[in-house]
């Protein structure tokens, strides 16, 4: 089925952006080198720049006193030169006199001491003083710059993050907690305050997660991380507010990191018009770029699946980081296949940090396109520039979405609650690991894929897999139940099922309210050391047809059979001949169940036999070789087909009898497509 492209998401720009973070006030002692820029630039392909983050102290160097000459010069020469802008507001980092003279606007540390000035996002949310001088610098530049037909949108802050735990934060979350709970009486029942005897008598008593004060009460510990999220987003809306007043068409963007961990990006959804993150992975780590390109790949499908349209790759390095542990350069031929990874899962732009290295400070030896040597001239420059022609060529993809009828569930609330759970094993659940894992499955085989939080809508997918779902709330029982007995396919885990929306454990055996839909009751659960395993082998006869013997690690869970048939048993251990993994047929629909961490051979073998059943959509009809990974995206009756080669030596790829046409990479021959080593083809095909 065809669908139409989504618009452009900015409404002048046609095709991809391409570009990324420009910081001219850290070169105003040099001219020439500000007018050098504007020519490399064209070289480069370059069409936009993230203008103006962390700028704060050239913009007002004293209380009140603003310097707008040098902005208005970067302005107009990068709109002169083509080169679109994303202005950025710069309450990334304050100033020192602000720090100097108002010292509430600093952070407090868990250990409840507050920072001194220095870094970046030391700042606290919560402060008045804060939000008031943001607002005011954010309401000069709206007016100046909001309606100048070089600026494009906005880039709100950079890369929010960090927690402060300040009297005001303090305040703040004892009224969100009232605002939330109403009563102590109902807080300490969600808390479960009496063990220990912790129960609250008075609103006053409670004080955020500190390691010289309390940090036992789980449900303290996630209503916390909740509401630093819920003070995060309160900020960003605040700091768009003024921005919005001036030109509401505008549209805003604030740039995610990946998974991390201290923000729920899904909270994000209903202010952003944009989702755009950065994407640093570690390559080169293995012999193959394999692993980080599948957790990469699913990061970009979260990032798409937010607002379920195209996105921003924000930030990359065309060459190295300079914070990773060990800063490798990207092998040739890699910066242009990672580049059009991100491109082939939703991403509109191909972005990096940053354009020129700075001279001085902590990011001088991080990547861009610019070296000091300062020309064109060098292997990183030319590979930014490949990617900008290629870009170019492909300027139709632009909008294109991606058809997914597979989604993963990976939750942020639901990651708190698992990691803080003190059991089964606290030398590692791994449950952002576990989700990759069953990802990885269907990435193998081409599948386009949706990663969702577990409040999500399911319906209008044929499979939703939900690794690990310690934690289920309200509503999302529910919502599997309907979505299965209407024929949907879902697969649970080992560790579904034990709390509700609070950490309290649920009652009357697990699942929980999972239970029935699986058709199974989990007893117990044997966590293994390292090393350890527990032979497992397919089930006589099972319905998946299933045939192999594997490995159990970590976790296994001794299941009971209610309504579900086994596939899969254990052979070893004190539950030998037990369900390892269930069937569970209800409505429409069915139910896997797999119990226990089970290796890689089991997961691409069930994986492979599910989809086949539910009749999965591939990007290609056809086996993938190891380390080839398809993409597709459609829009107006045409598809794009991305195949990947995330190893070093070539590999060919078997196409599926449709009709082909090459945009970029090798033609095919004979029906097939040669890939050299860290090789891509995209390939354009009527869409059915």
């Amino acid at each position: 089925m065809s669908m139409a492209k989504q618009p452009p998401i900015f409404p002048n720009v046609q095709g991809f952006l391409h570009g990324g973070d420009y910081n001219p006030d850290q070169w105003l002692a040099y001219p020439d080198v500000l007018e050098r820029d504007m020519e490399l630039m064209r070289e480069a392909k370059w069409n936009v720049v993230s203008l103006g983050i962390f700028s704060w102290v050239s913009l007002e160097p004293e209380e009140g006193v603003f310097t707008f000459d040098w902005l208005d010069e970067a302005v107009e020469r990068l709109t002169n030169a083509g080169v679109r802008i994303l202005l950025a507001t710069p309450s990334g980092a304050r100033p020192a006199w602000m720090s100097a003279k108002y010292p509430e606007v600093l952070r407090v540390a868990p250990d409840g001491r507050r920072n001194l000035h220095g870094g970046r996002h030391n700042h606290c949310y919560t402060s008045p003083v804060y939000r008031e001088k943001v607002r005011i610098i954010n309401q000069k530049l709206a007016e100046r710059y909001a309606h100048h037909p070089g600026v494009i949108g906005w880039h709100v802050s950079n890369e929010y993050g960090g927690e402060c735990h300040c009297p005001l934060c303090q305040q703040a979350f004892r009224e969100w907690l009232k605002r939330k709970y109403q009563t102590l009486d109902a807080l300490n029942h969600a808390w479960w305050t009496p063990f220990w005897s912790h129960t609250y008598t008075d609103w006053s008593q409670i004080e955020s997660p500190m390691p010289h004060g309390e940090m036992s009460i789980h449900g303290l510990n996630l209503d916390w991380k909740r509401f630093v999220t819920h003070q995060t987003v309160d900020f960003c809306r605040h700091e768009m507010a003024p921005l919005k007043e001036v030109n509401p068409k505008l549209p805003v963007t604030t740039n995610f990191m990946g998974t991390y961990p201290g923000l729920n990006y899904w909270r994000f959804r209903d202010v952003l018009d944009i989702i755009s993150w950065d994407s640093y992975p570690r390559w080169h780590t293995h012999e193959t770029l394999e692993p980080e390109a599948v957790h990469t790949a699913m990061v970009h499908d979260l990032n798409r699946s937010i607002l379920k349209k195209p996105f921003l790759l924000m930030e990359s390095t065309p060459s190295v980081t300079n914070w990773q542990a060990v800063s490798k350069q990207k092998r040739p031929g890699v910066h242009t296949l990672v580049s059009l990874q991100a491109v082939a899962h939703g991403a509109d732009s191909v972005q990096y940090f940053q354009w020129r290295k700075s001279r001085g400070s902590c990011e001088k030896f991080h990547g861009a396109v610019v070296d000091h040597v300062g020309h064109a001239n060098t292997r990183v420059f030319r590979d930014v520039q490949a990617v900008g022609e290629m870009l170019e060529r492909l300027a139709p993809v632009a909008g294109a979405e991606v058809q997914a009828d597979a989604a993963v569930i990976f939750d942020w609330e639901n990651r708190w609650a698992l990691e803080d759970a003190k059991g089964p094993r606290n030398v590692g659940l791994h449950y952002e690991e576990t989700v990759v894992r069953h990802y990885a499955a269907l990435w193998r085989m081409g599948v386009p894929m949706d990663v969702i939080d577990e409040e999500q809508p399911l319906d209008g997918y044929k499979l939703v897999v939900a690794p690990m779902l310690y934690m289920v709330r309200p509503g999302v029982a529910e919502r599997m139940k309907a979505f299965v007995e209407a024929g949907g396919t879902l697969v649970l885990t080992y560790w579904s099922g034990i709390v509700d929306e609070n950490d309290l454990v649920f009652l009357g055996g697990f699942p929980g309210p999972l239970r029935e839909l699986a058709g199974v009751w989990a007893e117990e659960i044997d966590a293994l050391y390292d090393g350890e395993r527990v032979p497992v082998s397919a089930a006589q006869g099972n319905p998946l047809g299933l045939a192999g013997r594997y490995e159990a690690r970590e976790l296994c869970e001794v299941i009971h059979l209610e309504g579900a048939e086994p596939i899969a048993l254990y052979d070893g251990e004190y539950y030998a001949g037990m369900p390892a993994a269930t069937v569970h047929r209800v409505g429409n629909g069915t139910v896997y169940y797999v119990a226990a961490r089970l290796d890689q051979g089991f997961m691409n073998e069930f994986f492979s036999r599910v989809a086949d059943q539910v009749q999965l959509r591939r990007a290609l009809d056809a086996e993938l070789p190891d380390g080839v990974s398809a993409m597709v995206r459609s829009g107006d009756g045409v598809e794009y087909v991305f195949l990947m080669n995330f190893t070093p030596a070539p590999r060919e790829v078997k196409l599926d009898g449709k009709t082909y046409t090459p945009l970029f990479g090798e033609a095919p021959n004979a029906g097939m497509v040669r890939l050299s080593g860290y090789g891509v083809s995209v390939l354009e095909r009527p869409a059915l």
